[in-house]
């Protein structure tokens, strides 16, 4: 009877298949089969296969049913046919013939900037230079040596009456370079004034030391500070010195160069190095002095982009079984490469190098190689040859790149790392470590390719998205909405080894995972939108992924400072345990609205608050300085809520306000301008501009409050918040006030929940749109009570809504009173990381049930069922991993932390800090840190699921939280109560079970077997056919599920003729698959027995 079972289809796939027989289906799981199951072929089958698999070196569409992503590679190929383009042409277009620098302009746009020295040129007494890397808008690569600039800082001029005679400053510079080498240029006498305070118009007479050597600066700046300086008593400990910047950016400023902006080189003014002299790869080396140079601002045709290279890749490596590949043993078998220009619609190189033979693949290039060194050779010198003006990948930052390099070196291959712009600049690898409040802690390895961008998807989208899991496949599904094939590492040995069919299967898989990066950077605009970043901060590129926030905003002030003779103080960091009040949070009137609720929100309230009220450090005063120069309550100077004291705008126009009012002007012309763009790569600048500005904007506040930070001051941060307290306070009674029955409306208003900068208003009308309209009103009338430009607007109303407590809320949204937008929720449990995927799936389905199908008794329901479901052990697996991430230390011993380290003792890898650990929790009376496990070994080793912590650590507060307010905490917690779970521990072994002897139990009753009975007790035995047809079709339902499962992820691989060999933690298929393949073997296992 066993022959006859089927699985769907298997008439077509299999044909004339006959018996089942023990066997793997799935190496993926590990180098172990996990199932014995088989269905054996028939000979058309078999037939079938040896043909469809024999490589075929004349067809170039590969010798396999290519994949759908084989068929994206194949119509790439066919358009690229009909317009004749050239697939081996790797190299730029030649620059112009009759090019010379005498009669020809050079606009390029800078993409790295970089201190150097150029030791034949002493350029106003200076070898020091700056390198920027560019490309021009004909494509052409640039490297611009800009020479001449000297660094310096500021130190206030003595109070000593000599200090200003010329001949003392002349004495003054000579004791200088008899202490700092003969590095001093000149001392000049300025007038600034400084940033911090309010003291009047006057200005300060300052030194300005020039050094030709700009590591002589910090040197000094130490001298000064610390009171080392003993010239005729001058300077003592605790002198502040001005302007701490680094050399490059000192010059961007000065120049007005912004990162990623263009810079035009006229003619006659730049010398080309001549080839003797040439340090680079690039077209055009050249040589001017900063002063020639013309920057321009990103506006109108200086807004675009040139046509960028694009560099994406991917490397796979064959380890050694259940150890994670090193580089030190383990080689590089395979190197896919995609390469696009910025803008274009598809990459123009698509090729594998690969160690040994592989079959065509539809599309793209192959190149093989007998070696490891080869190949390794070959591809450093296709990159130079390729010539990538940014290198993207996914992780190549911690593994990719480090890789490379370590194996090149263990294989002693010299030339290797020198694929950067620069001949005679070697690739290193150095290891940093990035914290901040922001981004939290991250551990990474730095690659120096100069000239050459690195964009490290996996970096970009850590930083700027919070997601469950950080795979390139979960990634990939959440914003692509589309699997792929993840082959675990052990599996890639197999495959290197096996034949050109297989290693074909390697390299399709390893050039989608260097075609996925780049699409991910097309779709999230990434280079887009790090571009305006950098164009509006005007730091460089490089900084975004590798500074924090306070970088951005210091760029913005020296820029300004310089405009108005302003010097920056050189604060010295340090934690301070000073606090001060945050924003105010108006006490939620919890509950369950099923009226409308209108939501009214000030907009941009920190920025506005700060260019409304003029606070910014140099309007910063105190009362001895409004006394000394008489001014004006409320006219001249405010004193804030919390009692610090501000001039006006009519004394003193702010550089915070002022930078903040170009940046929101700006963001309004940007957003102007994107409605009225058509071009979509247009498009996609400006809303990445728009973006960069507002982030901007919202983050000169946090630079003030961050007491470690390069220019802290509470005196501001304190007073934002604290207006902005007083502000929701008044809303919230000018609401109430003027909307109630006394003045002629229906219902009394109730401002039900307010928070930072917004306030939810029930007006009391049932009708949505009479309730929007009212939310409009009231927003245009708060408005008018406050000073420009604070605005409140209306935007949305809740209707119904569910207030759970401070910053936690769901309702449906609706910003148009026909149709209703979303569900948005704030706070809870579905939005939340640290908490299983099954509680956001039960969220949301109560969610809707109750706030768009308003079916209470249908959420409860459910949630019944899902408790059933926990207690039964039918959840999913899947939905029950918690993901955290692994920072560098813990006080006290935390699961993700403690099963990480189980990992690397068991497996020999695990993840890294900054690393997201998934584990489940598993039955047992051990500490929960020591029952956190990984749910692939849980599945393999049978482990049982703790029902009562899911329950209750998990889903209940959640659950209880949103149907509390609707039937009552009694009821709601009643739900939860469970008066006992069975639990099974899994396998117990030691203690008194070491003496427990295993006796054979009947496959039905369960009762215990005497020696010589089969499968069933003698009670049972009259029911053996029964029994046994149940156990059959037991069998079959299982083979089912399973071909089910193994068809969907032959589909997704994009071939139904491939074995499975994923192994994608993120989807859930592969759970269900491993759950369900081994309890196909127990099961056949069992039948075998009968």
């Amino acid at each position: 009877m066993v022959a006859d079972l089927k699985r769907p289809g298997e008439e077509e796939a299999y044909g004339s298949e006959k018996k089942l027989r023990l066997q793997s289906f799935d190496h993926g799981v590990g180098s172990e089969p996990v199932s014995n199951l088989e269905i054996i072929p028939s000979d058309s089958y078999v037939k079938q296969k040896s043909k469809g698999f024999k490589a075929d070196e004349s067809d170039l569409r590969g010798s396999q049913q290519i994949s759908l992503f084989e068929e994206q590679l194949s119509l790439m190929d066919h358009k690229e046919a009909e317009v004749g383009e050239h697939k081996e042409k790797y190299g730029r277009d030649p620059l112009p013939r009759d090019f010379h620098p005498d009669t020809h302009d050079v606009s390029f746009q800078q993409l790295e900037a970089e201190q150097s020295t150029l030791p034949s040129s002493k350029d106003e007494g200076t070898s020091t230079i700056v390198r920027f890397f560019g490309v021009t808008k004909d494509g052409h690569s640039m490297l611009c040596n800009v020479t001449g600039f000297k660094h310096y800082l500021y130190v206030p001029v003595p109070s000593d009456p000599e200090a200003q005679d010329p001949h003392e400053v002349a004495a003054f510079t000579r004791y200088l370079n008899e202490t700092f080498e003969n590095t001093v240029d000149r001392i000049d006498i300025v007038a600034k004034q400084s940033i911090w305070g309010y003291n009047g118009d006057s200005m300060l007479p300052f030194y300005q030391i020039f050094v030709t050597n700009p590591n002589t600066v910090n040197k000094m700046r130490t001298a000064f500070e610390k009171g080392y300086l003993v010239h005729k008593s001058w300077f003592s400990a605790g002198t502040t010195t001005y302007d701490n910047i680094a050399y490059t950016l000192r010059l961007m400023i000065d120049c007005g160069i912004a990162g990623m902006s263009w810079i035009t080189l006229p003619k006659g003014t730049y010398q080309l190095v001549p080839e003797h002299e040439r340090v680079s790869t690039c077209q055009l080396e050249v040589t001017i002095n900063y002063r020639k140079l013309v920057s321009h601002p990103a506006e109108n045709e200086w807004s675009q982009a040139s046509p960028l290279r694009i560099l994406s890749f991917d490397i796979e490596c064959a380890g050694r079984p259940g150890i994670f590949p090193e580089p030190e043993t383990d080689p590089v078998i395979q190197i896919a490469n995609v390469m696009s220009v910025a803008g274009a619609k598809k990459p123009f190189i698509r090729n594998v190098f690969t160690v040994d033979t592989c079959s065509p693949i539809t599309g793209s290039q192959i190149y093989s190689h007998a070696t490891e060194e080869e190949m390794l050779k070959h591809w450093r010198d296709f990159v130079v040859a390729a010539d990538p003006d940014i290198i993207i990948g996914y992780n190549t930052s911690n593994f990719d790149f480090p890789y490379l390099i370590n194996r090149a070196k263990a294989l002693k291959v010299q030339s290797f790392p020198y694929f950067g712009r620069l001949f005679n600049v070697k690739q290193e690898i150095t290891s940093s470590v990035f914290s901040s409040k922001a981004y939290g802690t991250k551990e990474s390895k730095n690659i120096n390719i100069d000239g050459r961008l690195q964009l490290d998807l996996l970096q970009f989208i850590q930083r700027e998205y919070k997601l469950r899991s950080y795979t390139l496949n979960a990634v990939s599904a959440h914003f692509l909405g589309e699997q792929k094939e993840d082959v675990h590492h052990s599996i890639i040995t197999s495959l290197q080894h096996g034949d050109s069919e297989t290693r074909r299967r390697l390299a399709v898989y390893c050039l989608k995972d260097a075609y996925l990066p780049l699409r991910l950077m097309e779709k999230l605009m990434a280079l887009v939108n790090y571009t305006e970043m950098a164009r509006v901060t005007g730091v460089p590129f490089s900084y975004l992924l590798s500074r924090g926030q306070q970088i951005k905003v210091i760029s913005q002030l020296f820029r300004k400072c310089l405009q108005i003779d302003t010097v920056i103080p050189n604060m010295q960091s340090q934690a301070s345990d000073e606090q001060y009040e945050g924003a105010t949070v108006i006490e939620p009137i919890r509950g369950y609205y099923d009226i409308p609720i209108s939501t009214l929100d000030f907009s941009s309230l920190y920025p506005s608050i700060m260019m409304a009220h003029n606070l910014c450090y140099t309007t910063l005063t105190n009362k001895s300085t409004v006394e000394k120069y008489n001014l004006k309550l409320d006219e001249d100077y405010i004193v804030t809520p919390n009692g610090d004291y501000f001039v006006t705008s009519k004394v003193r126009r702010g550089i915070l306000p002022t930078i903040l009012d170009e940046l929101i002007g700006a963001r309004k012309r940007a957003k102007k301008d994107l409605k009225n763009e058509t071009e979509p790569f247009k498009k996609d600048v400006l809303n990445g501009r728009q973006l960069a500005l507002k982030v901007s904007a919202n983050s000169v506040y946090g630079f003030t409050g961050a007491t470690v930070g390069k220019l802290p001051c509470l005196a501001i941060s304190s007073s934002v918040t604290s207006f902005g307290r007083n502000m929701i306070m008044l809303t919230k009674q000018a609401v109430e006030e003027k909307y109630s029955i006394k003045n002629g409306f229906k219902h009394d208003s109730l401002v039900v929940y307010g928070d930072t900068d917004s306030v939810m208003v029930k007006f009391g009308t049932t009708d949505l749109k009479e309730a929007m309209e009212l939310g409009a009103e009231a927003a245009t009338y708060v408005s008018t009570l406050f000073k420009h430009p604070i605005n409140l607007e209306f935007e949305k109303a809740y209707f119904p809504y569910l207030l759970i407590n401070k910053k936690r809320y769901a309702g449906l949204l609706w910003t148009n009173p026909d149709k209703y937008d979303k569900i948005d929720q704030k706070g809870l449990a579905s939005v939340r990381r640290d908490s299983c995927p099954l509680v956001s799936i039960v969220m949301n389905k109560v969610l809707k049930k109750i706030l768009i199908e308003r079916n209470v008794e249908g959420a409860l329901g459910f949630v019944k069922e899902i408790i059933d479901d926990i207690l039964h052990n039918k959840a999913d697996i899947s939905k029950l991993i918690i993901s955290k991430t692994l920072a560098p230390n813990y006080t006290n011993p935390q699961p993700h932390a403690v099963l990480a380290d189980r990992m690397k003792k068991r497996d020999g890898v695990g993840p890294n800090v900054g690393d997201r650990v998934d584990y489940v929790v598993i039955a047992g009376n051990d500490k929960l840190y020591n029952r956190a496990e990984d749910p692939l070994y849980v599945l393999e080793h049978n482990m049982q699921i703790d029902s009562r912590y899911y329950l209750t650590n998990q889903l209940q507060n959640p659950i209880i939280s949103i149907i509390a307010p609707i039937l009552g905490e009694k009821q709601a917690n009643a739900m939860f109560v469970v008066k006992s779970i069975k639990i099974n521990t899994g396998n117990m072994k030691g203690g008194l079970m070491g003496f427990v002897k295993k006796v054979d139990s009947c496959k039905n009753c369960k009762g215990p077997l005497k020696k010589g009975e089969g499968p069933l007790c003698s009670n049972c035995q009259a029911k053996s056919g029964e029994l046994y047809i149940k156990a059959l079709y037991n069998v079959r339902d299982l083979e089912e599920k399973f071909g089910r499962l193994w068809t969907q992820c032959q589909r997704c691989a994009g071939s139904l003729h491939n074995e499975v060999l994923c192994s994608n933690k993120n989807c859930d298929i592969f759970y269900m698959r491993v759950k369900v393949k081994k309890e196909l073997q127990e099961n056949i296992e069992s039948l075998s027995k009968w």
